[in-house]
């Protein structure tokens, strides 16, 4: 593994589209914090839920993990005590969907940094 791949996969986790604006890549940069950081505020306006890590389920620590790909956005709503999840809107699923697929998205998108950072892409 290239170190320097890993560092762009890592920053680009934790701030939506940072290891691409340290690439060079700003429109990607661009697209891709404005994409999650829509993806994430929708779900959160639909009233969806944050999953903290729990084991009470497995299902709730695959939610976990699917979230907190959202990186700083995962942590600023764990923070402010955004995404308790509002069951009684018709919305909820669809929020939480959103919230989850904001942060699977994100993953795909930092390993796509490491890509360009390992050489693999351009």
């Amino acid at each position: 593994m290239k170190i320097k791949g890993v560092l762009f996969m890592v920053l680009g986790w934790a701030v939506p589209g940072l290891g691409h604006a340290l690439q060079k890549k700003y429109v990607r940069a661009g697209v891709f914090l404005v994409s999650i950081a829509a993806m994430t505020g929708l779900g959160l306006t639909m009233g969806g839920r944050v999953y903290p890590f729990q084991t009470d389920n497995p299902l709730t620590i695959l939610a976990f993990f699917a979230d907190v790909g959202n990186g700083l956005f995962y942590g600023l709503s764990r923070l402010l005590g955004w995404g308790g999840g509002q069951l009684e809107r018709a919305t909820f699923e669809f929020g939480t969907a959103y919230i989850a697929g904001a942060g699977l998205l994100n993953f795909l998108i930092a390993l796509d940094a490491y890509d360009i950072g390992a050489g693999k892409k351009s």
